[in-house]
């Protein structure tokens, strides 16, 4: 067999199977145009329904993989262009990476972005507003890298150096206010609850909420004893 023959029966899409294969090669071999396009047309439906999941992809995608199996020399008029026939089998361009080294590690390339977009904050309360989202997350990723060594004056200090000195925030009023701790923490600080006389019961005593209560039963135990 020479190189320009081609195996009989051969199947160039196996997810369809040898049965589509036949009918695509059979299509090829009617000679009215317009038949040749409506058996297309109802191949094509066929292709669904024999593949369920090939429902919700493109009809595009079929009449693709349909010329394919014609080994591209399936005239016909249908919906969409024959493909090429150099695409098949070519190799996709390389995803271009990011060029330039990360400066921290542990934030990654996302906070240096962020950086630069506040930096492009004309408003001062807004641009606050965005470093203090910004320095959130910045302590959320350098608590998980580093535990042990951490304090709010190293993420100014990260701040400063990615801005360039651009950016800036007064370390007392982010510790005062807890301005990098996440919200949930911040609302568990001030809403811890500390005792408190509520009111006054038989006997003059006072019930207190938010400490720990005594555990009556034990000392009622010692009292009879």
């Amino acid at each position: 067999m020479t190189d320009n023959e081609k195996p009989k029966n051969k199947v160039i899409l196996k997810e369809y199977g040898k049965n589509i294969q036949k009918l695509v090669d059979y299509i090829k071999t009617v000679a009215d145009e317009e038949k040749r396009t409506e058996y297309a047309f109802a191949l094509v439906e066929l292709m669904k329904q024999l593949n369920p999941q090939l429902k919700t992809e493109s009809d595009q995608k079929l009449w693709d993989d349909m010329y394919i199996m014609s080994d591209f020399e399936l005239e016909v008029n249908g919906p969409f262009p024959m493909p090429p026939k150099e695409l098949l089998g070519k190799k996709p361009q390389p995803i271009g990476y990011p060029e330039g080294e990360v400066r921290f590690k542990h934030y990654g390339r996302n906070i240096e972005k962020l950086i630069e977009k506040a930096i492009e904050i004309e408003d001062d309360d807004e641009q606050e507003a965005a470093l203090i989202y910004i320095g959130q997350l910045m302590r959320s990723f350098h608590s998980t890298w580093n535990r042990e060594n951490f304090d709010d004056a190293i993420i100014i200090d990260d701040i400063k150096t990615l801005s360039k000195g651009k950016l800036h925030i007064d370390l007392e009023k982010v510790k005062e206010n807890g301005l990098f701790e996440t919200s949930m923490r911040r609302d568990f600080k001030t809403n811890v609850a500390t005792p408190q006389p509520t009111s006054t019961s038989a006997g003059g005593r006072r019930n207190y909420t938010g400490g720990k209560r005594r555990n009556s039963g034990s000392n009622s135990k010692k009292r009879r004893n």
